[in-house]
C-alpha cells in the first residue's frame, strides 16, 4: 500500500487536507472507497481499514472535514466548521468525488460514512446520489423529535451570547453525556467507542481526536439532521443505490440498535431496493476499532465485491 497527501481547496478557500492510500502496483484495481469520518477525528485514524482494503483492489480517498483534523491547520481551530459547516462538509465531499472521477475514469465510488460522516453520507445520496454506486452507513441512526428541535434552540441561543466560534461544554455534555451510562466499570469518559482499551486510549491520545466542538457546529449539524428526511430532498434519493447500514447493538449514537433499524426500513418503504443491515453483538460505536474488526472489515469488503 502506498499513501499520498493531497489538498483541494473548498468554495470557502479552505484547503481540504486528503489521504489517498493506493494499492501495490501489481493488484487490480476494482473500484474506489471515499470515506467520510466522525465528529472530532480525522482521516488518519482510517489508516488500518485503507490497508485492508487496498489489499482487495479498492483506491481509498478520506478527507479531513472543516474543522477537523489537518484542515483545521491548528489544534485550537478544530471544532469550528465555518458558516453552514454541515451542508458544507457534505458540499466538500461532493467536491472530492468529482476530483476523484477525473482522476480515475469508470471506476465506481462507494461512499464509507461513519457517525457524523454517515449523516453527511445521508445528505449526499439525497443531492448526489447518481455520482455512487453505493453508500455504507457505520454507527448511524435516523434521527428526530423534541430532542433534536430542543438541541437547535439551546445551540441558537448560545451562538447569539457566546459566539460562532466558542466552545460548547453544555452541548457536548447534553450529546454525550450519557453515552457511557450502558457500559461498566467504566474506565474513560471514551468507553462508549469500543470495548478494546487500547483502541479508546489510542483515541484519547490523538491530539486531532476528541475536542469540545463550537457552538455554530451544533447548531449546524442539529439544524442538517432534521432536514435530511423532508419529503423533498428523500424523493431524490436514486431508488436502486445500494445501501449497507451497520452498527454496534449497544452503540449509543445508534440508540443501542434501533436507530439503525428505523434508518433501514425507512429507506426501504421509500422504494429503495437494495438496503442491507447488520448489527453486531455487543458492539459499541466504532465498529472498525472493535475486538471484531476483522469481521466487520470482512463483512464490509464481501459487501463492495457483490456490488462493484
Amino acid at each position: 500500500m502506498r499513501l499520498e497527501h493531497s489538498t483541494l481547496s473548498n468554495e470557502s478557500g479552505t484547503d481540504l487536507f486528503i489521504c489517498k492510500w493506493l494499492p501495490s502496483s501489481d493488484t487490480s484495481i476494482k473500484g474506489v472507497v471515499q470515506i467520510a469520518h466522525g465528529m472530532a477525528e480525522w482521516s488518519g485514524r482510517y489508516e488500518s481499514f485503507a490497508e485492508s482494503l487496498t489489499n482487495r483492489g479498492y483506491l481509498v480517498y478520506a478527507n479531513d472535514h472543516r474543522g477537523h483534523g489537518k484542515t483545521a491547520k491548528s489544534l485550537d481551530l478544530i471544532g469550528y466548521t465555518g458558516t453552514d459547516g454541515f451542508n458544507g462538509m457534505a458540499r466538500d465531499l461532493n467536491l472530492i468525488t468529482h476530483s476523484i472521477k477525473l482522476e480515475n475514469l469508470g471506476l465506481p465510488i462507494f461512499i464509507f460514512g461513519h457517525s457524523m460522516g454517515s449523516f453527511l453520507a445521508q445528505r449526499y445520496i439525497s443531492n448526489w446520489g447518481s455520482n455512487l454506486k453505493g453508500v455504507i452507513l457505520s454507527g448511524s441512526n435516523r434521527k428526530r423529535g423534541i430532542d433534536l428541535d430542543l438541541g437547535i434552540h439551546i445551540a441558537r441561543f448560545q451562538v447569539m451570547i457566546k459566539g460562532a466560534k466558542a466552545k460548547s461544554i453544555l452541548l457536548d455534555l447534553l450529546s454525550f453525556g450519557s453515552f457511557n451510562s450502558s457500559f461498566e466499570p467504566i474506565r474513560t469518559k471514551f468507553d462508549w467507542l469500543s470495548r478494546d482499551p487500547d483502541e479508546v486510549d489510542k483515541y484519547i491520545d490523538d491530539p486531532y481526536c476528541g475536542a469540545v466542538f463550537t457552538t455554530s457546529f451544533f447548531y449546524d449539524f442539529f439544524r442538517g439532521i432534521k432536514h435530511l428526511y423532508d419529503t423533498k430532498t428523500i424523493k431524490s434519493i436514486p431508488k436502486g443505490l445500494p445501501v449497507f447500514i451497520f452498527s454496534g447493538e449497544m452503540d449509543p449514537v445508534g440508540e443501542l440498535g434501533k436507530g439503525p433499524l428505523k434508518l433501514a426500513q425507512y429507506y426501504r418503504n421509500l422504494g429503495l431496493t437494495d438496503v442491507s443491515l447488520k448489527l453486531y453483538t455487543e458492539g459499541r460505536h466504532e465498529m472498525l476499532h472493535e475486538i471484531n474488526h476483522d469481521e466487520v472489515i470482512r463483512d464490509v469488503i464481501d459487501w463492495l465485491d457483490a456490488h462493484v
